[in-house]
This record gives structure tokens, C-alpha cells and sequence, in this order.
């Protein structure tokens, strides 16, 4: 019997990739590494081991940080970009074992050159970083990190837009995604949104950007923006009733816990940014939760999360630079089990 693992379900360490020369945050490389290393000061607070890819030495500041953590380096894997959720293993739970599958990964439908990326899973089993034999070879099939959720318990959330988009494995309808996460995944079920986006989003409305499963049966959820004149008004509202009339596995209704839209936030050349709070990352003991100078706001997500995660350790950290880049916390990071 195989089950996609619950992301609180005892992860061992995370996976990150730090921003380099030859990525899209050039541009603004020196806040990139700020933002990383505020990533890794708030990961280390919460005594998570780590695995860092980097190209070539580390920062003085992300060096000093990483120095007094769990965490293994690796120099010598090439990448496109840092966003490992999307790029990196999707651990299942088979027999007793867990392994990691390594699904394609074709930059969000072919948006953006990801041949580096595709093959970083391959790299880490070869080196020893993941264990070989726990390592599955699915990149037959196109399947980022961020597009599923799992309860642990056979049960799959994700979107319409993004799974069945004609950019990735050609447009295949619903029924014939669930026969594969059935079989990939160990999906006994899999619950659709069919609404719900945010604008300046590459991924086609992944599901981590809107909504999220959580233990005893609850969602967390982007609630509508409190402006009616948003762009998102109609499409979230439509988003949250979808929510109010999902039934879990015993055909009980979900516990709802709806998260702050976040106030407007735009680039340089005043394109709006997708922020969310839904972007949060939740290990064994901790859960991190991304913020946005947002103080109304960002008290609000905490105290939500923490309704979810009771036992957990809220940590927060300041994501305005990780969506400049159009992701956010854990865009940014994967769970190792």
C-alpha cells in the first residue's frame, strides 16, 4: 500500500538552493542571499537539518549560519533556479518505507529552462546526498512538489488549472490525473479546485499558493480579498464555497480556517506579486510562516496557522524578497524523509 507523506509527518531535513550567478535573482543577488540567510537563520532557530545546494562557496553571512547548523553542503550539482519544491523528490510511504520519486519537471509547463533542475534528484541519489535505493525514476510524468497536498491518509488536494493544463503531460483530463496519482501517488482519492489563482503567478495556480490540508481533518485557505473591486473577488469567493462543500473521507465537512488575503504588492514595474500566506512550510515540530511587512495581516496568518498547528512552534519569515521571483517560503524548500 503506498501514501504520498503528510509534510508533518517527521521530516528529516530540507532541501534548499541558494541564489547564484547564473539565476534570475542576478539582478538582486546580495538581497537574495539576505533573504536566504533570514530563511536559514529561522530554520536553524527551529533545529531542522538541511541539505544546501550552492554554486561554488558560500556567502560569508549564509557560511556563518550554515556553520553552526545540521546541514550538509553540495558544490558540485548545477541548477536553473532555487525554487525545490517544485523540482525536488515527492516522498511516498510503501510497505513500511518511504521513497522518493523523482518526477519531470519542465519549469511550469515550459515557461522558464529547467534541464539543470530536472536533473537534481538524479545527482543527489548518485552522490549519496539521497539514499539510490530509495530513489524512483517518474520522470516519464510532469508533477511539481507545490501542485499536491496530501493528508497522509490517501487523500490528494490540488488544482484543475495547474494538473490538467495543456502544458504539462498534454492536457489530460481529471479522470485519467487521478488514475496516475493513484498509481504514483497512492491517491485513494483526489479532491479538485476548479477556481482560485493569483495574479503574477508562474505556476498555474499551484495548490500550495491557495489552500493546504492539515491534521484533523482541516484546510487552511486564502480567504477573498476584503476589496470587492480585486481582481481575485469572484474567483476566490467561488474557491471558498468549492471548500464549504468538500467532505472528508467519512463524509464529514472539512474544518475550515481561512487565511488574510494579503494587501496588494507589486514590483518595480508595478506588476502585482503573489503573495500568500498559504505559502508556509510545516515540519515535525515547527511551521514556518511567510510574511510581508504586513502587520494586520501577518498576525492574522499566524494566529490561523496556529489553529491548525497547535502543537507546532510558530516561526515567521519575511518573504517580500522571495516573491519578487514569484514564489515564496516553501516555493523555496523541500521536506527529505
Amino acid at each position: 500500500m503506498r501514501r504520498m507523506t503528510a509534510e508533518w509527518d517527521n521530516p528529516t531535513r530540507i532541501l534548499l538552493t541558494l541564489p547564484g550567478k547564473d539565476t534570475d535573482w542576478d539582478y538582486i543577488l546580495e538581497e537574495a542571499t539576505d533573504q536566504y540567510a533570514s530563511l536559514l537563520e529561522a530554520l536553524s532557530e527551529g533545529r531542522e537539518s538541511v541539505v544546501l545546494i550552492a554554486d561554488g562557496e558560500l556567502p560569508e553571512k549564509i557560511a556563518r549560519i550554515v556553520e553552526g547548523m545540521n546541514a550538509k553542503v553540495v558544490k558540485d550539482i548545477p541548477f536553473n533556479d532555487t525554487w525545490t519544491r517544485d523540482y525536488g523528490p515527492i516522498t511516498v510511504e510503501e510497505d513500511g518505507k518511504r521513497l522518493e520519486l523523482d518526477f519531470r519537471f519542465d519549469g511550469w509547463g515550459g515557461k522558464f529552462a529547467a534541464d539543470r533542475d530536472n536533473a537534481i534528484n538524479r545527482r543527489l541519489a548518485e552522490s549519496g546526498v539521497l539514499e539510490g535505493e530509495r530513489y524512483r525514476d517518474c520522470l516519464d510524468y510532469t508533477l511539481e512538489g507545490g501542485s499536491v497536498e496530501s493528508d497522509g491518509k490517501g487523500t490528494i488536494l490540488t488544482t484543475t488549472r495547474c494538473l490538467c493544463s495543456p502544458n504539462r503531460n498534454g492536457g489530460k483530463a481529471k479522470e485519467e490525473v487521478g488514475k496516475i496519482l493513484a498509481e504514483r501517488l497512492g491517491a485513494e482519492r483526489v479532491i479538485w479546485l476548479d477556481y482560485g489563482y493569483l495574479a503574477g503567478d508562474d505556476t498555474d495556480s499551484h495548490i500550495d499558493t491557495l489552500a493546504r490540508l492539515a491534521p484533523d481533518d482541516t484546510i487552511l485557505y486564502v480567504a477573498p480579498p476584503l476589496d470587492y473591486n480585486d481582481e481575485h473577488y469572484r474567483e476566490m469567493i467561488l474557491m471558498q464555497n468549492q471548500l464549504k462543500g468538500l467532505s472528508t473521507q467519512s463524509g464529514k465537512p472539512y474544518r475550515l480556517v481561512a487565511l488574510p488575503f494579503p494587501d496588494p504588492v507589486y514590483d518595480e514595474e508595478g506588476h502585482r506579486l503573489p503573495a500568500t500566506y498559504a505559502n508556509y512550510l510545516v515540519t515535525a515540530e515547527n511551521v514556518y510562516i511567510p510574511t510581508y511587512n504586513q502587520p494586520e495581516n501577518d498576525a492574522k496568518a499566524v494566529a490561523q496557522i496556529k489553529k491548525a498547528f497547535p502543537h507546532h512552534r510558530p516561526i515567521t519569515v519575511n518573504c517580500e524578497t522571495l516573491i519578487k521571483q514569484h514564489g515564496s517560503l516553501h516555493c523555496s524548500t523541500m521536506q527529505l524523509y
